[in-house]
This record gives C-alpha cells, structure tokens and sequence, in this order.
C-alpha cells in the first residue's frame, strides 16, 4: 500500500516559497505592502520604514529598516512594535486621520520641517491627504522637532506617530 504524500508539508512549504517571492517583489519594486489571496489563502506582506536622526538633519544618515509580515495579523503585531516605541512619548504627534503623509505642499518644494527645525504651536508639520482633500497638520506645542517617524508618501493610520517634538 502507497503512503499518501503529506499535503499539509506541502503546502507549508509552497506558502513559504510564496512569501519570500512576495518579498523579493516587494525590494524590487519599492512597494510598501503586497497582499494576494489565492485558493482561500490570504497573504499579506508589508513593509514598515523609519528614519532615525541624531544628529542635525544636514548630517544625519537615513537608516531604513524594512520589517516583512506574513500576514494582516503579523503585519500589524510589527508594524505596532516599533509605533508602540513612540506612542506613549510626551512629544508625540499623533495622525488625526487615516490618508497618506506628505512633508511639503507640492512635490519637489521645500519639507515644512526637518529634524532639527524649531516650530512654534500651530506651525504646519505635514499634510495629510485623505479623500483628495490637503489637511495640515499644525503642531500641538512649540519645541524641535527631533525625529520624523513617517515618509514622504507613506500611507499612515488614526493615531500612528508622525513626529516627535521635544
């Protein structure tokens, strides 16, 4: 009698090989997220980017780290490790609504602030678009903006830190 092959195995490794071709896409494309459901398998693998800054802004070095998920689940659990991070710093400035993140009014103008920048309350941080409308966003508090916790385009969620000011 034939032993019937292990389709669970199988299929482990199939999702497994699924995965990192989707990530391999994601490098070279320069997408954020790719998410495909194919015979009830739903994939989702997204990629989380921060800048950090120590120095002034006309010497720092940008490090991009990506951060690859497996699923919506995954996904989320990384991308809320790092926000998790900034959330509860007392310079946090939080997104007041889902949309995508812009540093500067147009393209190619000159960013609202940089690392470093001193900014006064109510001074424009970013704008975000959300339903083709432009809303900046003003700063809650005066002080410098020490880090920008989102890049220029990026997708970002209700609450997700966007800047740091100290």
């Amino acid at each position: 009698m034939a032993r019937q092959p292990d389709n669970k195995s199988k299929s482990s490794s199939d999702d497994s090989a699924l995965i990192r071709e989707l990530a391999l896409l994601l490098d070279e494309t320069s997408l954020t997220e790719i998410e495909i459901e194919r015979a009830g398998l739903r994939v989702r693998v997204a990629r989380n980017i921060s800048i950090a800054a120590a120095m002034p802004p006309s010497m720092a070095p940008v490090a991009h780290t990506p951060v690859a998920a497996v699923s919506a689940a995954a996904a989320a659990a990384a991308a809320a490790a790092p926000v998790a991070d900034f959330a509860n710093h007392p310079g946090v400035v939080p997104s007041p609504m889902v949309g995508t993140a812009y540093w500067s009014p147009e393209p190619g103008a000159k960013p609202f602030i940089e690392v470093g920048t001193r900014v006064t309350a109510g001074q424009t941080l970013l704008i975000i678009e959300a339903m083709k409308t432009m809303n900046q966003i003003p700063s809650p508090r005066a002080g410098t903006v020490t880090q920008i916790l989102v890049e220029d385009g990026q997708p970002v969620e209700f609450g997700e830190p966007l800047v740091i000011i100290e």
